[in-house]
């Protein structure tokens, strides 16, 4: 697997991935500013013509607020979110990051040891965030 720029043909293998992935997904539609925004920062995980995660921030001034990030469900539990996540990293400390943020649904275990992993520290939550039904927990890390 290699990382690329998000492009306009990823979008809807990327929709696919966010049916699976959550409850109130994004559309394709809603993909298609990121493309072109120079603020945004996405990057997606293929193997050949095959989108298997993808994830993404926009850079506001020295920080970065993750937007998205998912893997194919087929290939959950191999450590691709952990790859996904040290190379959004890494694309953050070449456009001068200092800080990142996200917000995690409180109940998604996995991925809040996932980014506990890289040093995000819960510093909030918002309450019935994700779907008026669930909180969301508001993640920090200093880079």
């Amino acid at each position: 697997m290699r990382f690329v720029r998000l492009e306009y043909k990823h979008l809807g293998q990327m929709a696919e991935i966010e049916r699976e992935a959550f409850e109130t997904p994004w559309t394709e539609n809603m993909f298609i500013p990121e493309v072109e925004d120079p603020a945004a920062y996405y990057v997606v995980g293929v193997r050949g013509e095959e989108v298997v995660c993808y994830g993404g921030f926009h850079k506001v001034l020295d920080e970065a607020h993750i937007t998205n990030i998912a893997v194919k469900c087929t290939e959950r539990g191999r450590g691709i979110g952990k790859f996904l996540m040290s190379e959004l990293i890494a694309r953050a400390k070449l456009a001068d990051i200092k800080r990142m943020t996200l917000e995690v649904r409180d109940g998604n275990i996995p991925a809040i040891k996932l980014y506990e992993s890289f040093g995000f520290k819960v510093e909030g939550v918002r309450k019935r965030y994700y779907d008026n039904k669930y909180d969301a927990l508001i993640m920090w890390l200093t880079i």
